[in-house]
């Protein structure tokens, strides 16, 4: 071999030594280099640990359409924004069958856990909110909280009789023991929930096998459900053990406002101001006021009783005690009508909801002042009505009496007026000069009869 190839040969063969040398340089230089990559770029570290996302929504009230689409959009957004699991602070007395099944069902069908808390101490989940508590993949409650009554009501007015009672009574039985039976709880107190209305604490519900757990607040909640094992449609899933964080799902301010008009006491209110409305437009046409408020109020009531369990007799005798009301005003009924209008309206509220649920009925707390506000306003009305027309006319020909013109010509008897910035003819017993002011006495066809009042232009 040539020198130069034995040269270059000795300078690839290294010892030991020098083998070590070269790991450590190596070993050196990547750390600096891993350093000054994460100095460069600190964003490289945050998303080598990502923690998990938890989404909470809150709602508290009756359980309706909006609470139905509240839980569904709450769902999507969990899912959209890759969240590991919902939870849904409860609070409810009961609501509507069809909506909870509708909550239910996107419960059972979602791929990622929901919890339910029934929460804050005080609240509760009875009825329907027993059901949807039930379905959850974790059940949870508060200190100070309750569970059960879910016997069911009538929604369609009047008492029901025994064989449909029965019907009602045991399809709601079996479906809440399925539910029961899916999640591995008390089927047994699940079915006498429905058929006894018991109702329980969550302290008895933690030992009846009711709910899975009892949680002071929401972070406490979290420490429980960190690692815990859940079985979702697809499959078992492990919750993360690392501290999640949380992001809340508002309502929103539309569901707040249809929430709003979905209260009974609302709807009640409602069609009472948009049926005053509407009358007093067609009693008084070109007020225009009245007519706006009415319509919109109509409609917003329409949109509140399409929620509700509705028994039209009770709807039109309100709109027949507010007619009887407006009509006071027109005739002379000596209060009869006044009387029989609050006496509808009245009746009318307490027949409005079929339902024998107290917080889906017309509070009478709300429901009296309200008919005697509506009676007192049609009382003010009709006193102005009255008022008015024994008042001097302020237009037309009427109008003009008393009014103060000025002689256009010089009335010897007849001649000419300036009224109110017209010419008429006039007549004057007394003779008028030319620029003398003379008042109107009365009218006769288009002549004036006018007196002197020794006023001079």
């Amino acid at each position: 071999m040539s020198p130069n190839i034995l040269s270059s040969l000795k300078f690839f063969t290294m010892t030991d030594d020098d083998q070590e040398t070269s790991t450590s340089l190596v070993s050196i230089l990547s750390k600096v280099v891993v350093g000054l990559a994460l100095a460069v770029c600190p964003t490289f570290a945050s998303y080598s640990v990502h923690a998990k996302e938890l989404v909470i929504a809150n709602y508290e009230g009756v359980i309706n359409p909006v609470a139905a689409e509240y839980l569904h959009d709450a769902l999507d957004f969990a899912q959209s924004s890759g969240a590991e699991a919902l939870i849904l602070k409860l609070d409810t007395p009961g609501g509507l069958d069809t909506s909870m099944r509708l909550m239910i069902k996107d419960i059972t069908g979602s791929p990622l856990p929901v919890i339910v808390f029934v929460s804050p101490s005080g609240g509760r989940a009875a009825s329907a909110g027993v059901f949807i508590t039930m379905a959850a993949h974790v059940a949870a409650m508060a200190p100070g909280t309750n569970i059960g009554a879910a016997h069911p009501v009538a929604m369609g007015g009047g008492e029901m009789d025994n064989t449909m009672k029965e019907k009602v009574e045991n399809d709601s039985v079996a479906y809440i023991k399925s539910l029961a039976e899916q999640r591995g709880r008390n089927v047994a107190w699940a079915e006498d929930a429905v058929r006894k209305s018991v109702s329980v604490t969550e302290q008895e519900a933690l030992k009846l096998n009711i709910i899975d757990l009892v949680a002071e607040d929401i972070p406490n909640l979290l420490k429980h459900l960190q690692g815990r094992k859940i079985v979702l449609p697809h499959g078992p899933i492990t919750l993360s053990s690392d501290p999640p964080t949380l992001k809340e799902f508002p309502m929103g301010t539309r569901l707040e406002l249809l929430k709003t008009l979905s209260d009974p006491n609302i709807a009640y209110l409602l069609m009472s101001i948009g049926t005053i409305g509407i009358m007093a437009e067609l009693y008084s046409p070109g007020a225009i006021l009245p007519g706006i408020i009415g319509a919109i109020s109509l409609i917003l009531a329409f949109y509140s009783l399409q929620s509700l369990p509705v028994n039209y007799a009770g709807a039109l005798l309100v709109i027949l005690g507010v007619v009887f009301l407006l009509l006071e005003i027109s005739v002379t009924s000596y209060g009869l009508l006044a009387l029989g209008g609050l006496t509808a309206m009245t009746l009318g509220g307490l027949f409005l909801i079929k339902s024998d649920a107290p917080f889906m009925q017309v509070s009478l707390s709300f429901l009296l002042p309200t008919v005697m506000a509506v009676g007192a306003l049609a009382g003010v009305v009709a006193w102005m009505a009255v008022k008015g027309a024994r008042g001097k006319p302020i237009t037309g020909a009427e109008g003009m009496i008393g009014s103060i013109g000025i002689a256009k010509t010089a009335l010897n008897p007849r001649g000419q007026i300036t009224v109110q910035g017209e010419i008429w003819e006039a007549v004057s017993e007394t003779p008028v000069g030319q620029g003398e002011a003379a008042e109107v006495m009365s009218i006769e066809g288009l002549t004036l009869h006018v007196a002197p009042t020794h006023k001079s232009h």
